[in-house]
């Protein structure tokens, strides 16, 4: 591994799109206009993406150039990992880092510590045991999109997400090596990425201390048998299996172990859903109390076929998809091809690992034309399963379920 990566960057992350346009080898950037399926929203034009095309990353849709948020196609949700290339890209400000020599990265262990700790890109991969795992991750506002009324914000379809095998030390290894002081409540994380302004926060989280001592968290330097991606935290990120991807931050350089908990815009403010059930509020009257975003509700979403698709009468269908829930363990999924007055079965792939999504199938044979709409809903090992109806303010942590409208043509 070189000792310095990813110099194409150095330019481009304040800069916007022309820097990236002259970063790419393979050209510029493409602009073609795309159908997501997502209703439009009078006057918004609210289902039209634009394709991208930036430094190590395949054709994504954009959402955004600054910060880049990029959306996954779901041709890539048809395998049990989301190749690196065309993961998902989410950062919350512009500032983020272009260029990481490895000679001088650090992640620093600070705050109520016996030990603070400087570790090197090499001291995470040399001086504490490799753990790998497999696990989902997804922006705590995919989806978005499909609220109605529509909410602001990001406004993404179903592909900020993926699944994607990591490798790296425990985060309960390297604090214990830091020794974590008694009275201590929390961990914060805070990676490379800056501010636009001195007033401005850091993008900072926190987990507990007994979660970040619970030995599932892990800082990745390997993903999909590959270092991480510039855009995707190179070099090393927190995973927090389990929970949303607000928590995994990205080229993470600060722990600080706290005694009293973090309060910021981040924590404070934002990344927030009410604190009822299915987080769900009435569009016109929203709930005042709020809690954190944290776990993955349990969800299944439609891989294919693809919103809007045509499909053939008589003519077999595979219908596949993913199913999610915060580790607890997908015990089924159902599908309904009438709107959800009737329901099957669908067959379960293997379990990948704790983390990961779980892939599922059903074949179906369409005998009339005419628009169809199919349904699909999970229920995970404790019984959890997803609702008909979710509203928030956020448009955070969607689980309803979904329906897909397919035309079945002569």
């Amino acid at each position: 591994m070189k000792s310095v990566r990813r110099d194409f960057l150095k330019a481009t992350g304040m800069l916007g799109l022309s820097a990236f346009v002259a970063a790419c080898k393979n050209g510029t950037i493409a602009w073609t206009v795309i159908d997501t399926g997502v209703p439009e929203s009078k006057g918004t034009g609210s289902n039209l993406r634009t394709w991208a095309r930036y430094p190590e990353k395949v054709d994504l849709m954009m959402l955004a150039d600054r910060p880049p948020l990029l959306e996954t196609p779901l041709r890539y949700f048809l395998k049990d990992l989301t190749p690196n290339d065309a993961y998902f890209v989410r950062w919350h400000y512009a500032g983020l880092p272009t260029r990481v020599d490895l000679r001088t990265f650090r992640t620093q262990v600070t705050g109520a510590v016996d030990r603070p700790l400087q570790l090197s890109f090499e001291d995470l991969r040399t001086k504490f045991e490799p753990v790998t795992m497999t696990a989902f991750s997804q922006c705590s506002g995919n989806s978005r999109s499909f609220f109605r009324p529509q909410v602001p914000g990001a406004q993404w379809t179903n592909g900020a997400m993926g699944n994607a095998r990591y490798v790296g030390a425990r985060l309960k290894d390297v604090l214990k090596a830091a020794g974590v002081k008694a009275g201590a409540v929390e961990a914060s994380f805070r990676g490379l990425d800056v501010p636009p302004l001195q007033s401005s926060p850091h993008f900072e989280k926190p987990l507990t201390i007994d979660h970040a001592l619970n030995g599932e968290s892990i800082i990745a330097y390997e993903m999909n048998g590959e270092p991480l991606p510039m855009l995707n935290g190179f070099p090393v990120r927190l995973i927090v299996p389990g929970w949303f991807a607000t928590y995994w931050v990205k080229a993470l350089s600060q722990i600080t172990v706290r005694r009293e908990t973090l309060h910021n815009f981040w924590v404070d403010t934002a990344y927030r859903v009410p604190t009822t059930p299915g987080y769900s509020e009435d569009p016109h009257h929203p709930n005042e109390q709020t809690t954190p975003i944290t776990r993955h509700p349990t969800r299944s979403v439609f891989v294919t076929p693809e919103p809007s698709a045509q499909l053939r009468k008589g003519s077999q269908v595979e219908i596949q998809g993913i199913a999610v829930d915060d580790g607890t363990g997908i015990r089924r999924v159902e599908v309904s091809t009438d709107g959800g007055r009737a329901w099957t079965d669908a067959a379960l792939d293997r379990v990948i690992d704790k983390y990961s999504w779980r892939r599922w199938r059903m074949n179906w044979r369409p005998t009339e034309v005419g628009r169809y709409s199919l349904q699909c809903r999970a229920t995970n090992a404790t019984g959890e399963t997803q609702s008909a109806y979710e509203w928030n303010h956020g448009g955070y942590c969607r689980n309803v379920i979904q329906t897909l409208d397919v035309d079945i043509v002569a």
